[in-house]
């Protein structure tokens, strides 16, 4: 049996993963990125490669808001926050996942 500590994410769910972890405060790019992995315990690893283009498409959609502020080691840095709209996707994005998580689950159990 083959381990990994990174989890090939499926399309989409960085959007998830990443306006959940902006639910609770603003936060700048390099502060998402390690969240995530702190919280998934090393599993889930989003590159900036991207991590920054998915920050840039959700701001275009309007699900999240950038201003410029100072990070932890006194650097500017962009922090991200999420807007009403965001609000509203990570609701429906997080009923999808676990009706998506319950379906599989049952093909697992049943197989």
């Amino acid at each position: 049996m083959t381990t990994t500590n990174k989890a090939d994410l499926l399309q989409g769910t960085v959007d998830l993963l990443i306006l959940k972890t902006l639910a609770p405060e603003p936060m700048h790019g390099y502060s998402i990125a390690q969240r995530i992995q702190w919280l998934s315990k090393g599993l889930l690893v989003v590159e900036e490669g991207s991590l920054y283009p998915c920050l840039h498409r959700m701001e275009e959609k309007g699900w999240i808001a950038a201003q410029w502020g100072k990070s932890e080691d006194n650097r500017r840095a962009k922090f991200y926050s999420l807007t009403r709209a965001g609000r509203k996707q990570l609701e429906e994005k997080t009923a999808f996942w676990e009706h998506l998580l319950a379906a599989i689950t049952l093909v697992l159990q049943r197989a």
